[in-house]
């Protein structure tokens, strides 16, 4: 034993921190394996989906968060490391140690956001927006996205302010950063004073939610679906596959239209113009009897009703529900395309019509003079 430690003792103090970290990186291995190892068994028993993306997504983070970890350990052990060092200390001790240190910083933060992530596509593959009637889903994915990135920017401020708190001259700064109105101001400050705004609508619609993800929205004229939310704006699907970008406080200041609000059921309407002379009934009957075979239609509303005319027509409305409005528009594409040709067909002669009444002459047996009959005046004769 006393010839280890004076082997230790004479050994160069850069030798004994390349073992350190040689050792550090074989513990590493062994532990991370293993720990991933029951994490992979246990996730193939249960079934487990963030058991199983855990083991697939954190094992790189986990690995060198450990490696850095017992290698801080182990140079701290070396000698004491602050600043009224002895004189006779290596020179490289200091600087190799508060690099070690910030890189486990790092790597520790890189960890957690692996983990916040994992938590949140977890949440995302319980709570599903395939189906039809996701309301409840939408407003846990819209909070989640939302949370997600305030978790990510405090970790990395509070990682930046850990890594200041390293060097004297700025160690003050990163005391600042680590108190909570340090981080409150930080969070709202980052940005410039329309982006706050935005920020604070951001807020604003994560927890009352006037829109949210998958949301059917009417913006400036545009239909689209909510396709992401960020800190800052809103990313809106075109039905064309195009993307517009919306900021936040647009969505607090100014009037939109969100068709899936509290439920995603929609009713259509489709107009058809005919003649005064046209059998109403027929079309209601025919409308039904069309509507009722469509597996688009929801069962829940259909209505036909003359509701409108004018000095030429008179405008029958159709009105068909549908779950959704992919599916409402598809139905009332259905429904008029149907009835205008049932009617093509079947009441050609009562298509919109433009009249025109021409009363006989008073007497019978009098026409028209031709022009040629037309006695000439005094002026026309050239």
């Amino acid at each position: 034993m006393e010839y280890i430690t004076e082997y230790i003792n004479t050994t160069p103090l850069y030798v004994q921190m390349a073992v350190f970290v040689g050792i550090a990186l074989i513990l590493s291995t062994i532990l991370t394996s293993i720990l991933f190892a029951v994490v992979a068994g246990w996730a193939k028993r249960s079934d487990s989906y963030t058991l199983d993306t855990i083991r697939k997504r954190s094992w790189n983070a986990f690995f060198w968060v450990v490696t850095f970890a017992l290698i801080v350990v182990f140079w701290n052990g070396l000698q004491a490391v602050d600043p009224d060092a002895e004189p006779g200390d290596p020179w490289y001790l200091r600087p190799l140690v508060l690099v070690a240190r910030t890189i486990l910083y790092i790597a520790g933060a890189l960890l957690l956001i692996r983990i916040v992530n994992i938590a949140a596509d977890t949440v995302r593959h319980r709570y599903s927006i395939d189906e039809q009637n996701n309301l409840r889903e939408r407003k846990i994915l819209t909070q989640l996205q939302y949370i997600q990135r305030i978790v990510g920017i405090v970790i990395f401020i509070v990682t930046f302010a850990l890594v200041l708190l390293q060097f004297d001259a700025v160690r003050s700064v990163g005391t600042a950063l680590l108190t909570s109105a340090g981080v409150g101001g930080i969070i709202i400050g980052f940005a410039a004073q329309k982006s706050i705004a935005n920020l604070l609508a951001g807020f604003q619609i994560a927890f009352t939610q006037p829109i949210r993800i998958d949301d059917a929205l009417i913006v400036n004229g545009e239909f689209g679906r909510v396709e992401e939310i960020t800190l800052t704006y809103v990313t809106l699907k075109i039905w064309d596959q195009r993307r517009m970008i919306v900021p936040l406080n647009v969505f607090i200041d100014e009037t939109f239209q969100n068709w899936t609000r509290s439920t995603t059921q929609l009713i259509g309407s489709v107009f058809m113009y005919v003649d005064y002379t046209f059998p109403v009934e027929k079309l209601r009957e025919e409308a039904q009897r069309f509507v009722e075979t469509q597996e688009l239609w929801d069962k829940q509303v259909f209505g036909v009703a003359v509701t409108d005319n004018n000095a030429d027509v008179m405008t029958i409305r159709i009105i068909a529900s549908a779950a959704d409005s992919g599916l409402t528009f598809n139905l009332r594409c259905a429904i008029r395309e149907h009835l205008i040709g049932w009617i093509q067909q079947h009441y050609p002669d009562h298509l919109p019509k433009t009249r025109l009444e021409m009363s006989p002459s008073t007497t019978t047996n009098e026409r028209t003079p031709a022009a040629s009959e037309l006695p000439i005046q005094e002026g026309d004769r050239s």
